[in-house]
């Protein structure tokens, strides 16, 4: 077996020093930040509706892994012609977030829509066109979500259409600091009967093997092996998870269980479905996903919910207007 030599990019800048390269060279780097850098806007597509308008899709990239910025719509955040107020989200969570909300456009529109963000000092501009080559439908959605891995699909995957959640029990909420709320999805999918009939297969086996078993439980070896992928792959299994979309406050919504992340978190063992060595999460028989959120901080949050049977989703909002507790 060949064995290629491997460089880093700390060894190949030693390497080019001594070779005489200096000051003129640059070496290309992956830089990771967790805070401080910018977000940017994407334009992901359009698609087209039954009634001929247009539906253009919309999502972001933070370039942090751990900061969460806030920006409000206003001149730091909006939209271009028409109302600056498209629907846009005000919180950004970290990394990629793709397919994040949609703006419907009449049949006739033939403008340029520009989504404008200003973050830690630096404009940038997302730019939604209408041109045949960025024309979404549900396989190129799959696959931009790395639901198909390298992008092969069969007639099942084809098939496959988006589940549809309904919150029960209303959209609104007032609530004061520290007072849970209880949040309940019923997710109804073409996928989700032989989805929890697959969970319980798993429980099952899981089961057997821990009586089996005698002391802990053993990682495979390929559980063992560090990941490698060529692109960014999710694990396609249906959850609910709910993040915090827009807000007029300074608090935090603590959820309980903690949510599945919608973001691209590709770290081995973050609660992620693009995550290597992902947990799944539990299918509920009834086919309805139960959290509870408290709010640390008085305002107006919208969470949004989002069903996601790992390739297409549905998205739902609810208003909490979260009081402070009355002074004794």
């Amino acid at each position: 077996m060949i064995q290629r030599p491997r460089f880093s990019a700390l060894g190949f800048a030693v390497v080019l020093a001594a070779l005489g390269f200096s000051g003129s060279v640059e070496v290309a780097a992956q830089l990771a930040y967790q805070s401080g850098q910018n977000v940017s806007p994407a334009y992901e597509g359009w698609i087209q509706n039954e009634d001929g308008s247009k539906t253009m899709v919309f999502g972001y990239m933070n370039r942090n892994w751990s900061e969460e910025l806030d920006v409000p719509v206003g001149d730091d955040n909006f939209f271009t012609p028409g109302p600056a107020d498209r629907g846009q989200p005000t919180h950004f969570r970290p990394r990629r977030n793709r397919f994040v909300f949609m703006v419907t456009v009449p049949a006739d529109f033939d403008e340029e829509l520009v989504w404008t963000l200003t973050t830690q000092g630096q404009t940038e501009h997302a730019y939604g066109t209408l041109g045949i080559d960025q024309v979404l439908d549900n396989i190129v959605i799959a696959s931009e979500t790395g639901a198909l891995g390298i992008g092969a699909s069969n007639a099942e995957i084809r098939a496959n259409t988006p589940p549809v959640i309904t919150v029960e029990g209303g959209t609104e909420y007032n609530v004061r600091v520290g007072q849970p709320v209880e949040l309940a999805v019923h997710m109804e999918d073409d996928g989700l009967a032989d989805a929890e009939r697959n969970w319980m297969a798993r429980q099952e086996r899981a089961a057997r093997a821990a009586a089996e078993r005698e002391g802990p439980p053993r990682l495979s070896r390929a559980q063992l092996r560090p990941p490698t992928r060529i692109t960014v792959q999710k694990v396609v299994w249906h959850h609910v998870a709910w993040f915090l979309y827009r807000g007029e406050g300074d608090g935090t919504p603590t959820f309980d269980p903690p949510q599945v992340k919608t973001w691209e978190d590709t770290r081995s063992g973050g609660n992620s479905p693009w995550a290597p060595l992902w947990t799944r999460t539990p299918i509920p028989e009834d086919g309805v996903w139960r959290t509870t959120v408290t709010f640390d901080q008085p305002g107006t949050y919208i969470l949004r919910a989002r069903g996601d049977d790992g390739a297409l989703y549905h998205d739902q909002d609810v208003t909490i207007v979260v009081s402070q507790i009355a002074s004794q």
